[in-house]
């Protein structure tokens, strides 16, 4: 299996060498392009196809959030994950809106961001554990009070909605498992239901799915 294939986009060229230097010691990892502002990062995308878009979100001219929603338009199959110190569910929602699978607040440690950056190259998704109860809390309640989702999500359980929201964050079964008092066996059989009842196909189905109708919205 190759490397994963990775472009920084960051107006401060001191954070771009930082984190360059962090990831070219990764084994499994290399930056193939750097960015200042969102115009560039999105040309450097065409230009290199990485897998991963590591992006800021507050840039000079076309912030992370615009240009994220931009390449999700253009289909280059990037998967993006914001590096950013705002620790806020608003910017968390809006950029996962936008077709972002990943955030990590720059305040983290190295090794998480390495993380990050292998979940969301696997197609999974990364939120800080300090956002991903104030995200999980409300798109239930939300989905099940306007009906998002259509008459496919109305089939699904609270349980299940419960279980999905949890995957499109990204946690593992026994993550799931842990935080609903039931056993990874159930939390499997409610994944196989999910996507029985929805017509999706893998996780990354589920995740474009809870972002696109709602579940992961406040």
């Amino acid at each position: 299996m190759g490397r994963i294939r990775i472009v920084l986009a960051d107006d401060h060229a001191v954070v771009r060498s930082g984190l360059k230097f962090l990831i070219q010691a990764q084994p499994d990892m290399e930056v193939v392009g750097e960015a200042e502002d969102g115009v560039v990062a999105i040309e450097c995308c065409r230009k290199m196809t990485p897998d991963v878009l590591v992006i800021d979100l507050s840039m000079p001219g076309l912030g992370g959030v615009a240009a994220v929603e931009e390449l999700r338009h253009a289909n280059l199959g990037v998967k993006s994950l914001a590096l950013t110190m705002h620790e806020d569910a608003a910017y968390l929602r809006q950029f996962l809106n936008a077709g972002g699978t990943g955030y990590v607040l720059k305040k983290a440690a190295g090794d998480t961001l390495i993380n990050a950056i292998r979940t969301v190259s696997r197609g999974g998704t990364y939120v800080p554990p300090t956002l991903a109860a104030a995200v999980l809390d409300e798109p239930v309640r939300t989905s099940r009070r306007s009906g998002n989702g259509g008459a496919a999500q109305a089939r699904l359980t609270d349980r299940e909605q419960e279980v999905l929201a949890l995957i499109a964050l990204g946690n593992t079964n026994r993550e799931i498992a842990g935080r609903l008092h039931i056993s990874e066996k159930t939390v499997e059989t409610h994944r196989a239901h999910i996507l029985e009842k929805l017509n999706l196909k893998t996780r990354a189905d589920l995740v474009r799915y809870a972002i696109e109708h709602g579940l992961m919205q406040g």
